[in-house]
């Protein structure tokens, strides 16, 4: 899944952390943010809108919606004089040589009448045609070209050309473990860049794709190799803000993949032949290369690296830029931190990830819980955006309202999770996606307009409950388990971006089925957030005693 962060921390510190007692506790980060440098100045909002284009471009990679896009085919009909796979698709004499079916195109797209004689393209009589049906034989004609489905063949086939969505959410998996690596090993900067850089390239090289099976491995190498792009950019740009700005940040970060998405639609509407969109959209992303001498490296990464002198360099600049002074005490005390005591010499064995979970009811009802949640919201939420294509004849529009429909969902979330709680906004966002979908798969086709907002409303729906997702579950953990316990939860969540892409192919048995299971995941989803405890206004657990404590009232943030 693309990934959504955000920390719920108080919008200050108590008195006692203020310039004259800085060294009461341990000088971090977000003490100088909220004390000296700004949580969001000028600083951060230029690096935020830096940051706004390789997000954007990380949409990119789902372009795959459109150029292995289902298109309208049927049987090729050699004895009515037909060659090749341009042809007339919908000659005078179409339904005499093929079955009538309750489609869009009015007639089969994967069977036909046998023949007894030859006819031409201009008369093909019915009596040349049996009342028994066979299959295509692998000849077909297509309505339009602009896909791998016309380029290669692939007409009735259509779980083979799902593959090419499942394979994209496999690599978004296995890219996991690959950019975190580099991000902690090398620094935010070149994490962003090489994952930049592999999208571009990838992306141009599958344009000349001279067969589908190759489409399909630089499809998976590109999202392996490349869709560390947002999660690289998600971290840079929330990394250097204060904590009260996190949950906006997060927010505007998840705007532009939005964005992204809208741009690839209308990069797609206008430039149909899908090797030039796909050249289109990848050829400019080379350039955030740039971005090695146009972005300071995250102090977050330098600071834990032990960097100090860079740090101190980046740290100066951020004050230039924000007209503020960090005073020399501050830079002392966050340039030496104290040591940590070594927890061997306390003589008590601290219990494994496993033993923590196992001992705990409470932790290990959240650890079944919170990963349904994950696995409903990428299900539906990217089942919607590759479903909206088949709305109408105007998929291109369709996929455009789909993507902006998440921007007012997205800070929806935000204007409510500090006031009504993160339990009723989850809670709401589950189930009025879900009624909508359950909705849509009983509107009758002709009634275009009502399908298509009810359908809009489904993904503001489950838009909501992404931005908030991130927060509820980090702040159910924790400290010691929450990123091992939150990066399980997101993994697994993947279950839901892998079969998204498959949906489609139910719609050959039942139009309705991918709107039915995305509204039963989140009728399933909504009622199993109603079993954990509200944590807007708790203080971040850090010991499993505090986390089982959540919603009693010692567990409630004292006023800042």
């Amino acid at each position: 899944m693309n990934g959504r962060t955000s920390e719920s921390e108080p919008s200050g510190l108590n008195a006692g952390l203020r310039k004259g007692s800085v060294f009461n506790k341990p000088l971090d980060l977000d003490d100088l943010l909220i004390n000296e440098l700004g949580q969001f100045g000028r600083y951060q909002i230029t690096n935020l809108l830096l940051l706004s284009v390789p997000l954007i471009m990380s949409a990119f990679m789902s372009e795959y919606i459109f150029s292995a896009a289902t298109i309208p085919h049927r049987c090729r009909i050699a004895e009515c004089g037909e060659v090749g796979q341009d042809n007339l698709f919908e000659p005078a004499w179409v339904l005499d040589a093929i079955p009538a079916a309750d489609t869009n195109t009015g007639f089969a797209s994967c069977s036909r009448f046998q023949s007894t004689g030859n006819g031409t393209l201009n008369s093909c009589p019915a009596n040349l045609f049996t009342t028994t049906t066979t299959d295509c034989n692998g000849e077909f004609v297509y309505s339009r070209d602009n896909s791998v489905v016309y380029d290669f063949n692939l007409g009735c086939q259509e779980w083979i050309r799902t593959l090419a969505g499942t394979l994209s959410s496999v690599g978004t998996l296995l890219v996991l473990p690959i950019t975190g690596y580099v991000s902690d090993r090398f620094g935010r900067k070149a994490a962003l860049i090489i994952s930049v850089f592999n999208l571009a390239l990838m992306g141009l090289i599958r344009a000349f794709s001279v067969n589908y099976p190759m489409y399909l491995a630089l499809q998976l190498l590109q999202t392996t190799l490349g869709a560390g792009t947002f999660s690289s950019s998600y971290i840079f740009a929330t990394e250097f803000v204060g904590p009260r700005f996190r949950v906006l940040t997060g927010a505007t970060c998840s705007s532009m993949f939005a964005v992204g998405q809208a741009i690839l639609g209308g990069v797609a509407w206008l430039i149909q032949p899908w090797r030039y969109m796909i050249m289109a959209l990848h050829i400019p992303c080379f350039l955030i290369l740039g971005y090695y001498w146009l972005v300071d490296e995250s102090v977050r990464w330098q600071l834990s690296k032990g960097k100090y002198a860079e740090a101190k360099a980046t740290l100066e600049i951020v004050a230039r830029v924000n007209k503020k002074q960090i005073s020399e005490k501050s830079f002392h005390a966050l340039m030496n931190p104290p040591q940590q005591p070594d927890i061997s010499e306390t003589g008590v064995d601290e219990p494994t990830l496993i033993q923590g979970i196992w001992s705990s009811r409470v932790l290990l009802r959240r650890v079944c819980t919170t990963p349904i949640w994950w696995i409903t919201t990428t299900f539906v939420y990217y089942g919607l955006s590759i479903n909206s294509t088949s709305l109408s004849d105007t998929m291109y529009l369709n996929f455009i309202l789909t993507a902006i429909i998440e921007i007012p969902g997205f800070f929806t979330a935000v204007l409510i999770l500090d006031r009504v709680g993160r339990k009723p906004t989850m809670c709401t966002g589950f189930l009025f996606s879900a009624a909508c979908n359950f909705a849509f798969a009983f509107i009758p086709q002709d009634l275009a307009t009502v399908r298509l907002v009810i359908y809009l409303l489904g993904k503001f729906g489950i838009s909501m409950v992404f931005t908030s997702l991130y927060l509820f579950t980090s702040e159910l953990y924790p400290t010691k388990y929450r990123h091992s316990l939150l990066a399980f939860s997101s993994m697994v969540g993947r279950i839901g971006s892998i079969t998204a892409p498959l949906t489609p192919a139910l719609m050959e048995y039942y139009a309705g089925i991918p709107s039915l299971m995305f509204g039963g995941m989140g009728i399933l989803s909504g009622i199993l957030v109603l079993t954990q405890p509200e944590t807007l206004g708790t203080k971040m657990p850090d010991t499993l005693a505090e986390a089982e404590a959540i919603g009693s009232p010692e567990s409630m943030r004292q006023p800042a």
